[in-house]
């Protein structure tokens, strides 16, 4: 299956609790884990992980959507409150890089979330979560440091800004 084929069939919906053994498997892939970087503290932590997921879908502010592939998920997307100002974040489990699926799932996102400049964060080694965010029309706007629990150590990040 060519990689057009699959975006075309990207569709953003809103998040349902059995997507949430989902993300909690995408959430264990220590791989994914080491380039996302900032992730929880004990990805296996099934408990640690409803917490935090009722915590994000009983909260109004924050935007969160499903992504979904020929109705399957395949990940998830959302937009937060983070040092004052708005952010967005995405996971896509690892079977499903490389495919264009996060760049057409940002590109959607941001017609849903239209709230300017928009912020996101990522690992300076995080080359596949940069080309998205600069494909959708995010620059690097700063660069930063932060504690990644995935990696146990301090790292640096870029952080970029879509002001359009």
């Amino acid at each position: 299956m060519s990689k057009e084929a699959n975006v075309d069939k990207v569709i953003l919906r809103d998040i349902k609790a059995g997507d949430l053994p989902i993300f909690f498997e995408h959430q264990k892939d220590d791989i994914a884990n080491q380039m996302a970087a900032f992730t929880s503290k004990d990805s296996t932590n099934w408990n640690q992980f409803c917490k935090h997921w009722n915590r994000i879908l009983t909260d109004a502010t924050i935007i969160k959507q499903a992504i979904t592939l020929e109705n399957r998920v395949v990940g998830h997307i959302s937009s937060f409150e983070m040092f004052e100002e708005r952010e967005v974040s995405y996971w896509i489990g690892r079977e499903h890089w490389g495919k264009g699926i996060a760049t057409d799932a940002l590109k959607q996102f941001l017609s849903l979330v239209t709230i300017r400049p928009l912020y996101a964060r990522a690992a300076k080694d995080n080359i596949g979560s940069r080309l998205v965010l600069e494909k959708c029309g995010f620059l690097i706007t700063g660069e930063g440091k932060g504690f990644a629990n995935a990696r146990n150590e301090e790292i640096e990040e870029f952080i970029f800004t879509l002001r359009y």
